[in-house]
C-alpha cells in the first residue's frame, strides 16, 4: 500500500509535469504493476491497475486514459511473463532482474511498457493523422520510462 501511494504521489506531483523536449513523459507508476507477484490472479492485478490508473487520471485530469492503459497492461502481463521466462521458473515470484535474468526481465518490461505507452498516446491523440508525432511520443515515453524503471531496479539491487 505504501508503494501504491508513493508512486501515485510521485507521478502526480512530479513526473506528470515532466515533458522532456515536449514529448517524453515518464510513466513510472506502472512499476507497481510490473513488480507485483507473478502468482497473483489476473482479476486482482486488473483491479490494482484500474485503481492505480484511476487515481492518476483523477489528479492529472485525464479522463480514464491511464486507467484503461494500466488495466490492459495488467491483463496481458501474465501471458507476457510466461512468454519471456524459462519454463522451469517457479510459480510465484516478484518479477525482477535477479529472479528472471536481465534478458527476460528487459523483454518483459519493454513489452508491457510499450503496450501501456501505445494505449495512452493513442487514446490521448485519438487520431492517426500525424502518425510521425504519435510514433515519436510513444518511443520517447517508452525510453524515459524504461530508464526510470531500470534506475529503480539498480537502486533496489544495491540495498
Amino acid at each position: 500500500m505504501v508503494w501504491f501511494v508513493g508512486l501515485v504521489l510521485l507521478q502526480v506531483l512530479v513526473l506528470s509535469h515532466v515533458h522532456i523536449l515536449g514529448y517524453a513523459t515518464p510513466f513510472f507508476f506502472i512499476y507497481f504493476l510490473l513488480r507485483y507477484d507473478s502468482g497473483v490472479g489476473r482479476s486482482t492485478l486488473m483491479l490494482w491497475g484500474f485503481f492505480l490508473g484511476l487515481f492518476i487520471d483523477i489528479f492529472c485530469n485525464t479522463p480514464g486514459i491511464n486507467a484503461a492503459a494500466a488495466t490492459l497492461m495488467a491483463f496481458v502481463r501474465g501471458p507476457i511473463i510466461r512468454l519471456v521466462t524459462l519454463k522451469e521458473m517457479e510459480e510465484n515470484f516478484a518479477p525482477s532482474i535477479p529472479s528472471m535474468g536481465f534478458s527476460s526481465y528487459f523483454k518483459y518490461v519493454l513489452i508491457c511498457t510499450l503496450i501501456f505507452c501505445c494505449v495512452v498516446e493513442m487514446m490521448e491523440t485519438f487520431s492517426f493523422f500525424n502518425w510521425q508525432q504519435l510514433g515519436l511520443r510513444i518511443i520517447s515515453d517508452l525510453a524515459i520510462t524504461l530508464v526510470c524503471i531500470f534506475c529503480a531496479e539498480a537502486i533496489k539491487r544495491r540495498k
